[in-house]
């Protein structure tokens, strides 16, 4: 079941990212419901303005909005104290694709910072993933690295009094974000040829 709370939250989203100026990959958007487990889950790419389609460097948001956090929403707008206050589950993740042959994670990794804020609470970042596609022929092989930062960020009692007020709170992480994309931009990555399109 959706709550205004998150809602909100995907609406200030992408009011943040769209304010610094980001474009937004809308083929790769999904909102999910789970109906076994009723976890709802909203998932999206932006990139920076003039990338290829699809974007060769971008970055993949990932917000989930667990059955207890609902619950606890929930109980706490009918007037009752829940043991916990409800929480968002975010993953942001760094993506180079396109590249010719496997890249060095060093300098991705030596440019962003362990942590990023949420919310006022830190994610953090994980191991660098590369991904290798053998392509048929001489074509050799195709290969994307990424960065993912998680974790968890609690609602506190004013942001769920003024659901609104997350257009502000995350404001800061649109532009962060976009600074780190102008960053990963200006490594040395060695990308693979852009193929015509033949449909």
């Amino acid at each position: 079941m959706l709550d205004h709370v998150f809602t909100q939250i995907v609406t200030s989203h992408r009011s943040a990212f769209e304010a610094a100026l980001l474009q937004r990959q809308a083929v790769e958007e999904r909102f999910q419901v789970d109906v076994f487990l009723g976890d709802v889950s909203f998932e999206t790419s932006y990139s920076l303005p003039g990338e290829e389609r699809p974007a060769r460097i971008r970055v993949d948001t990932s917000l989930d909005w667990p059955t207890w956090s609902q619950t606890a929403y929930r109980s706490w707008a009918i007037g009752d104290d829940p043991d916990e206050l409800p929480e968002i589950l975010v993953e942001i993740a760094f993506r180079v694709q396109g590249l010719d042959g496997i890249p060095d994670a060093g300098p991705l990794l030596a440019i962003l910072p362990e942590h990023l804020d949420v919310l006022g609470e830190p994610l953090t970042r994980g191991p660098a993933t590369i991904e290798q596609v053998l392509l048929d022929g001489p074509n050799g092989a195709e290969c994307a690295i990424e960065v993912a930062y998680e974790g968890s960020c609690a609602l506190e009692e004013s942001v769920l009094e003024e659901p609104t007020t997350l257009d502000e709170a995350l404001t800061p992480l649109g532009r962060s974000v976009a600074s780190l994309l102008v960053r990963i931009g200006d490594l040395p990555f060695t990308f693979r040829p852009v193929q015509p399109d033949t449909a």
